[in-house]
């Protein structure tokens, strides 16, 4: 069972901590690389400790390197606990970021209230209206940049969802003032750290219970693999989403493990990269004259520029755009919506031919959809809006064929 404390992490910074956290021990003639162990039982006898390996669904040793270096990330400065001992930050993996989400999901209780964003990840979203039917949960959507608003609407919740930014509208939340309120109120508060990942944001030094990934993206980061995560400093609370994890078979497979681990190592390398990418690209496409709107926090115009300074180590890597309506289009089109606003958004996404059409994200190839593509997008997404997901290619090559798509 994974709790990683790294006295070896301390004082090292995020980018030493990818490379070096989750290593077997040292020693002569060692592997330096973990291995895949193969196995779906382990030999035990007698009354079973919580500590030890049994049953594969349960705990795994497989999973217990990148468990340790993801919490390791994101535990950053640990906090005081009982005693005035650290509080080590565990990390749980699961199958996917969507059974990552129904596990913090299953946090609030029948008939209780779960706060979330208006925009978030889509699935995340039709699952929360399922729980709500379901489960007779309410459901409080909020804009996650409007600070008063969230603090309002945690009166009486049980759950509070944020993402920062958000997925695919790029807003900022104050997460200090937010979590705290969550806090102040006895609100448990999830995060989603995928956009932002451990080395942009540690949301859990801001206050939040749990830290949510989507494995599948930033941190395995080469499109080969689909996991989630959860990391908390709550030992109780691990031990109920763990035991979420292993009653509802959630379970990561060894190989998937071992290459989001692989992929890990070079999160520091790839997300710089995409990042100073995303930002000369969010730059030009300000100015281009077929774009209508631009959305990245990098931009000194843009909402969440000033409240992402602040609390982000860089802006991300994931850019929204709107192309601009053609000649004479109609106040639909203007705003987003309408056959012709879908149809040249459509057209670029057509006409592109080094960037990949595709709904993922984080990976190393730079990709790009019309979010409203899927029924289940919130409806207040614009109609037309492009989710850029810029990967490590070379800047100029990625904005030639952008702009050749947008001119097109």
């Amino acid at each position: 069972m994974s709790t990683a404390q790294h006295p070896s992490a301390a004082g090292l910074a995020p980018a030493t901590v990818v490379v070096s956290a989750g290593r077997p021990a040292r020693a002569q003639g060692g592997h330096i690389n973990p291995s895949v162990p193969l196995n779906s039982t382990y030999v035990s006898r007698g009354v079973v400790t919580p500590d030890e390996l049994s049953y594969a669904r349960g705990d795994n040793d497989a999973w217990h390197p990148f468990e340790e270096a993801l919490a390791a990330l994101e535990g950053g400065a640990a906090e005081a606990g009982a005693g005035g001992a650290a509080a080590p930050a565990t990390a749980i993996l699961f199958s996917s970021g969507m059974a990552a989400v129904a596990a913090a999901f299953s946090l609030v209780p029948d008939g209780g209230t779960l706060v979330l964003p208006r925009h978030a990840y889509q699935a995340g979203l039709v699952l929360a209206r399922q729980i709500s039917e379901r489960h007779g949960v309410t459901l409080r959507y909020v804009d996650i940049a409007d600070t008063d608003a969230v603090v309002a609407a945690l009166d009486g919740a049980d759950l509070l969802l944020v993402e920062s930014p958000t997925n695919p509208m790029l807003e900022v939340a104050d997460l200090p003032a937010v979590l705290g309120a969550a806090r102040a109120a006895g609100v448990r508060s999830v995060v989603d750290n995928t956009f932002a990942t451990p080395l942009g944001q540690r949301p859990l030094e801001h206050g939040a219970d749990v830290v949510l990934h989507s494995v599948t993206k930033y941190l395995a980061g080469h499109s080969d693999v689909v996991l989630g995560a959860l990391v908390t400093r709550d030992a109780a609370l691990a031990a109920t989403l763990r035991e979420h994890r292993t009653l509802h078979g959630a379970i990561a497979g060894p190989f998937e493990t071992w290459l989001a681990l692989r992929g890990l190592r070079t999160l520091a390398l790839r997300f710089e990269r995409a990042q100073a990418s995303a930002a000369e690209l969010a730059r030009r496409l300000a100015e281009h004259p077929e774009v209508a709107e631009v959305r990245h926090p990098s931009l000194p115009g843009d909402p969440g520029h000033e409240r992402a300074k602040a609390q982000m180590n860089g802006f991300g890597a994931i850019i929204g755009v709107r192309p601009r309506p053609r000649p004479g289009a109609g106040d639909a089109e203007a705003a987003g919506t309408g056959p012709a606003a879908v149809e040249r958004a459509d057209a670029v996404v057509d006409a592109v031919r080094l960037w990949l059409p595709a709904t993922s994200l984080g990976g190393v190839e730079s990709m790009l959809e019309r979010r409203r593509r899927w029924g289940t997008e919130a409806h207040t997404v614009p109609e037309d809006l492009l989710r850029l997901s810029v990967g490590i290619e070379d800047v100029e090559d990625l904005w030639r064929d952008l702009d050749a798509a947008l001119r097109a």
